[in-house]
C-alpha cells in the first residue's frame, strides 16, 4: 500500500495523501456492494495509547469508514475476558460458508490465513464478532476523541 510505504519512510503527509486518494474508488466499491446487498462489517480492537502504526492505521481505515464501510473501535479491556489463553485472532467471514483467520509475522508483516468451513466454528465467530462490533464505539467519534489531536508520529 503507498500510503503504508509513504509512512514507513517518514513522509506523513504524503501518507495521508495517498490515504485519501483510495476514497474514490472505495466510495465505488461500496456503493456496488450496497446495490448487490452486500454489508462490510469491520471491528477495531485498540489498545491505547496507539502505536505509531496504528494511528497510521487509522487514515486510511478513516477514509475506508466515510466511503462507506460499516466500522466500530472496541478498546482493549473490552475483549480482555475472551483473550484469557491467547489474543483474539483477525477473522474474515465470507457469508456463513467460509472463514479466513488472517495470519502475521511478530513484526505485523501479513503471512497468509487459514481458511475454515466448519459452519459451527464460523456461527459461533459470527455471533462473537457481532456482539463486539454492537459493543463497539463509532469510528468518527473515537476517531475525533482519540487520533486526531495526535502529532504525525516521529522515527518511523
Amino acid at each position: 500500500m503507498p500510503s503504508w510505504h509513504a509512512y514507513l519512510s517518514g513522509d506523513w503527509e504524503e501518507a495521508l495523501r495517498l490515504a485519501e486518494e483510495l476514497r474514490p474508488d472505495l466510495e465505488q466499491e461500496y456503493r456496488e456492494d450496497a446495490a448487490r446487498g452486500i454489508r462490510t462489517r469491520w471491528t477495531k480492537v485498540v489498545e491505547l495509547p496507539m502505536t505509531p502504526f496504528i494511528q497510521w492505521a487509522f487514515h486510511p481505515l478513516r477514509v475506508r469508514a466515510q466511503s462507506g464501510e460499516d466500522m466500530r473501535v472496541v478498546e482493549a479491556e473490552k475483549v480482555a475476558r475472551f483473550e484469557r489463553d491467547a489474543p483474539l485472532p483477525e477473522v474474515v467471514t465470507l457469508g456463513t460458508d467460509v472463514m479466513y483467520e488472517v495470519l502475521y509475522t511478530d513484526n505485523g508483516e501479513h503471512t497468509g490465513a487459514i481458511r475454515t468451513e466448519d459452519r459451527s466454528t464460523i456461527a459461533r465467530c459470527r455471533r462473537l464478532m457481532a456482539d463486539l462490533h454492537e459493543m463497539g464505539e463509532d469510528f468518527e467519534s473515537f476517531y475525533q476523541r482519540e487520533v486526531a489531536h495526535l502529532e504525525p508520529p516521529r522515527g518511523q
